[in-house]
């Protein structure tokens, strides 16, 4: 019998905190999708990104002790987070809107705004999902360098 084969640790599993945000996160989609009224199509959806937003916090982050000031799901997203900066800007910016969309206000969103709303919740829960699986997954072996050619190599292309 040889020697056991050397195993890399697991990478820890999602937290269930995490994972539970992340089916919330799904279900407010899912919901905005059948939603007929904008508003509530529209608030929905918010909420689903939010919820995703908070599944990559739980994932990321701990609990910090002592009282702070609260601060915005959407700058703690972009701090913890910078590769989805541009998201967390995009969703911040339409918090007014869903506030007002919550609030009853019957013009505050159109069928059309409501209706991106859904599909751009939809590709950042797709990314979200990605950054979290890259998280659960060991790290690739690092690649061996490439050897640097050393003299002889003048006037051959580099490849």
């Amino acid at each position: 019998m040889g020697a056991p084969a050397m195993q890399l640790p697991l990478p820890p599993p999602l937290s269930p905190a995490a994972a539970h945000l992340l089916d919330q996160a799904r279900a407010a989609l899912a919901e905005a999708a059948t939603c007929t009224d904008p508003a509530r199509r529209y608030a929905t959806a918010h909420l689903g990104a939010l919820r995703a937003a908070a599944a990559v916090l739980a994932a990321r982050t701990r609990p910090e002790s002592g009282r702070r000031r609260p601060r915005s799901a959407w700058v703690l997203l972009e701090q913890v987070a910078p590769e989805l900066g541009e998201w967390a800007a995009f969703f911040a910016a339409g918090a007014a809107k869903r506030a007002a969309a919550e609030a009853g206000l019957s013009r505050a969103v159109t069928e059309r705004e409501a209706d991106d709303l859904v599909r751009d919740v939809g590709s950042f829960l797709a990314v979200v999902t990605h950054c979290l699986d890259r998280m659960s997954e060991p790290d690739p072996a690092p690649r061996p360098a490439r050897p640097r050619l050393v003299g002889g190599g003048a006037g051959r292309p580099r490849r």
